[in-house]
C-alpha cells in the first residue's frame, strides 16, 4: 500500500523541496503487518477462552492509523499521483474482498475492506487539496469549489456506511494529510506553530471515535500523535530500516493472510 513512484505531480514545487524524510516508513511497514496479523489471529483464529481479546483491544489498534498515516505521507510528500496511487490500494482490495468476506463476523452486513477506506481517504484528501490549490490560483471559483466539496461530502456520507472503520475512518487520511501539512511546513515563530498544532486536533478527535473501549482508544490515539511528531520534524532523526520489506510481500500479505485464515477455518470446520 505504499507507491514508490509515479508521475503527473500535484504537489507544489515548495512541498518537494520541503519534503521530510521518509524512512520511518520502512520501519512503519513490519510494524503494521505485524499489528494487522496480530489482530486477526487473535479475531479470527485463536480460540477465546484463551483469554487473548487484550493483544487486538491494544497491538491490534496499531495497525489501522499507522496504515492511514504512510498512505497519507506518502500521497502528500512522495508520490507525484496520489490518484493513481489511491487506485493501486483498490486493486489490493479487490483482490482481498472475497476472503475477507469469509471472516466470521457478529454481523451479515455487506462490509468493503480496510483498503477501500484508505483509497477512498487518499482520493477525498487528494481532490480536496487540488481543488484548494486550484482555489488560491484563481483557477477555481468559489461557486465550483462549494460544489465540488458538497459532492465530496455526500460520497463521505454514503460510503461511510459499506466500508470498514466507517465515517471516521474516511476522514483519517484527509485530516492527516492536513495536519502532516501544516507540521511539516510550520515556521519557527509562535503562530506558525500554534497553528500547526491546532491542525492536529482533528486527527486525534477522529482517533478517539474510532473504537469502543478505552484501551483500544489509547493505542489508537498514540500511533496518531507519533506520527504527528515524525512530521513535525522527528522523522530527520529516524535511521534506514536495516531490512527493508520485499515489495511483494507488502503487495501480497494483505489478500494472502486473509485467504490462508480463510482456508484455516475451512480446514478446521468453523466455515460452513
Amino acid at each position: 500500500m505504499v507507491e514508490k513512484s509515479a508521475a503527473h505531480s500535484v504537489a507544489t514545487d515548495t512541498t518537494m523541496s520541503l519534503r521530510p524524510s521518509s524512512n520511518w516508513t520502512g520501519w512503519g511497514q513490519w510494524l503494521a503487518l505485524v499489528t494487522m496479523t496480530v489482530d486477526h489471529l487473535t479475531r479470527y483464529v485463536l480460540p477465546g477462552d484463551w483469554g487473548l481479546d487484550w493483544a487486538g483491544a491494544s497491538i491490534g489498534r496499531i495497525a489501522f492509523p499507522l496504515f492511514a498515516a504512510m498512505v497519507a505521507w506518502h500521497g502528500l510528500f512522495n508520490t507525484r499521483n496520489p490518484l493513481r496511487y489511491s487506485r493501486r490500494i483498490l486493486v489490493i482490495g479487490l483482490v482481498a474482498q472475497l476472503p475477507y468476506m469469509m471472516m466470521p463476523r457478529a454481523s451479515d452486513a455487506f462490509i468493503l475492506n480496510v483498503c477501500f477506506t484508505l483509497a477512498s481517504g487518499l482520493a477525498l484528501g487528494t481532490m480536496v487539496r487540488l481543488g484548494w490549490q486550484h482555489y488560491q490560483q484563481q483557477t477555481l471559483t468559489m461557486p465550483w469549489l462549494l460544489a465540488g466539496a458538497a459532492v465530496g461530502v455526500t460520497v463521505w456520507y454514503l460510503l461511510g456506511f459499506w466500508v470498514e472503520y466507517g465515517h471516521n475512518g474516511l476522514l483519517l487520511i484527509p485530516l492527516l494529510m492536513f495536519a502532516m501539512h501544516a507540521l511539516s511546513q510550520a515556521d519557527n515563530y509562535f503562530q506558525a506553530r500554534l497553528w500547526a498544532g491546532l491542525a492536529a486536533f482533528p486527527v486525534l478527535w477522529i482517533a478517539g471515535q474510532m473504537n469502543a473501549s478505552d484501551m483500544a482508544k489509547s493505542f489508537t490515539v498514540a500511533t496518531c500523535v507519533l506520527v504527528l511528531f515524525l512530521a513535525a520534524g522527528a522523522a530527520q532523526r529516524i535511521p534506514t530500516v536495516s531490512f527493508m520489506m520485499p515489495r511483494r510481500l507488502w503487495l501480497a500479505w494483505y489478500p494472502g493472510h486473509f485467504a490462508l485464515i480463510a482456508l484455516w477455518l475451512l480446514l478446521s470446520g468453523q466455515l460452513t
